[in-house]
């Protein structure tokens, strides 16, 4: 790694935040207050890649926030043949979206490579999830503390993989692109879209993705101590 990077931009969900673990406990917890019928393990076999999808065609702007937040639940009760009303759509995702933010499980290692980074870098957060909720996440899982700045998707008017949303992180972060890297899950919007915009890249992918020899890429968290 270059000797004269000295601000590390972050990924949140499924990067430092572990969204399906979190995701599941908010599910489990909603469908055994008002849905006893309905199997969580079954509703997130379907789940997980219809909100994959959603989120693919919402970071490029082919699907708005209400249609992503209404589409992978109505799509996700579809696929198990559970009949649901849109009204009963509309109070399981406002629901969702409260109740996630107060799990707060991290992927191994994540509170202690953050120590050991912001010793030595000055660190960031670039995420397309909607802000209120984001903040939260962060608050709840003890992360805020070692941020200098959160960039998301509603301030910049754009989101990951577009370049507008790096620029905007660098220039809040007083930074430039020399001195910057980005590390996030997603090869698309994080990965592509830092090596386009011309900052250098981790790709973490812990459930080892074959990829490109010419991607840095990391299985754990732990392992960015070797990097730096």
């Amino acid at each position: 790694m270059k000797n004269d990077i000295t601000h590390i931009f972050f990924d949140l969900d499924h990067t430092l935040w572990d969204f399906d673990t979190n995701s599941a406990l908010a599910f489990d917890q909603i469908f055994k207050k008002d849905y006893p019928q309905v199997v969580t393990a079954e509703f997130l076999e379907k789940y997980i890649p219809i909100n994959q999808a959603c989120w693919a065609l919402f970071q490029v702007d082919k699907m708005s926030h209400d249609e992503l937040r209404y589409q992978r639940l109505k799509q996700s009760f579809d696929a198990i043949k559970f009949a649901i009303s849109d009204s009963q759509i509309e109070q399981i995702a406002h629901d969702y979206i409260q109740l996630l933010p107060e799990f707060n499980h991290l992927f191994d290692d994540a509170l202690e490579t953050l120590s050991y980074l912001k010793a030595r870098y000055d660190l960031h957060i670039i995420t397309n999830g909607f802000a209120e909720v984001q903040f939260r996440k962060m608050s709840n899982a003890n992360l805020a503390q070692y941020f200098k700045t959160v960039t998301n998707s509603e301030m910049a008017g754009a989101k990951k993989p577009n370049p507008i949303i790096f620029q905007h992180a660098l220039h809040l972060a007083q930074a430039n692109k020399k001195q910057s890297i980005m590390i996030g899950d997603s090869m698309e919007a994080d990965v592509i879209g830092a090596l386009d915009f011309g900052m250098e890249a981790i790709f973490f992918n812990p459930n080892q993705v074959e990829v490109s020899e010419h991607i840095i890429q990391i299985s754990t968290l732990a392992q960015l101590k070797t990097i730096f």
